[in-house]
């Protein structure tokens, strides 16, 4: 992996020369490579405005992703602009279809690279790693034909390494488990609303304050279906009494437990996405 690393760090220092914008989301890939990037800028004696991260603040992104990065920010003392972008104004997000992902890319990233052009940053980058590009991710597609430059997966990192990177670099991100947008826990076809999405963050948020760090509340309709690690189970259901009845008071009227655990992409799998 050092090799890979000297050869990021080698695109990073030549990408910095002009400037660049990070898409940064605070979930641990775009976390890795916000540092790597300070730390190309410290080796090649860049100064650190030679870098901006890029927050897009929406419905669907959890509002403590956002909170996140502008502590890290702060702590770099770097730039960081925060986007506001209401990605509901898409039809083809709002409908929910199994290319919502492209659409909702495209619309965010077009922003990001409106702000680079208009702040003096030549280029674009992300998070993206190298398991990305092997499952379904139509939202890759648009950034590529937006010209987002992906570090991390053109040098073949992969998502465990990603980790073991944060780790070396003592960044708390490294066991941080993933965040993906809250559309991914409705079934596609069904239309995204604002009031859904906002019962789904603070469902996710009662089992966070419970102590399940990785989680999913997927839904269907009424009904709301947790998902957690198999080795979890014994400590929710010690507490399902509590837990189901603050899910419930947010309008749900049932309240499931997926005996299939947690599934990254669950319903890519049902589609036969992936």
């Amino acid at each position: 992996m050092e090799l890979q690393k000297q050869a990021l760090d080698r695109q990073l220092i030549g990408l910095l020369k002009q400037g660049v914008c990070v898409a940064f989301s605070a979930g641990v890939d775009s976390t890795v490579l916000l540092h790597a990037c300070c730390e190309a800028a410290k080796t090649a004696e860049l100064p650190l405005e030679k870098i901006a991260a890029v927050t897009f603040a929406t419905v669907l992104h959890p509002q403590a992703d956002l909170m996140e990065a502008k502590k890290i920010t702060a702590q770099l003392g770097i730039r960081h602009e925060v986007l506001k972008i209401d990605e509901l104004s898409c039809p083809e997000v709002v409908q929910n279809g199994v290319d919502r992902c492209y659409h909702c890319k495209k619309k965010l990233f077009s922003k990001a690279i409106d702000f680079a052009k208009q702040n003096g940053y030549n280029a674009v980058i992300d998070g993206t790693n190298a398991d990305d590009l092997k499952a379904y991710r139509p939202g890759i597609r648009a950034i590529r034909e937006l010209g987002v430059i992906s570090p991390l997966a053109e040098h073949g990192f992969t998502k465990a390494q990603v980790r073991q990177l944060a780790a070396q670099m003592g960044l708390s991100c490294a066991t941080k488990p993933a965040t993906p947008c809250l559309a991914t826990r409705l079934p596609y076809g069904t239309p995204l609303q604002t009031e859904v999405l906002g019962r789904i963050e603070q469902g996710e948020e009662i089992l966070h304050r419970a102590g399940f760090a990785a989680c999913r509340l997927r839904v269907h309709g009424d009904l709301a279906r947790i998902e957690i690690e198999p080795q979890d189970f014994a400590a929710l259901l010690s507490r399902h009494e509590e837990i189901s009845q603050a899910i419930l008071e947010l309008g749900f009227s049932f309240v499931t437990l997926d005996l299939q655990g947690l599934r990254s992409g669950c319903y890519d799998r049902v589609e036969k996405l992936i």
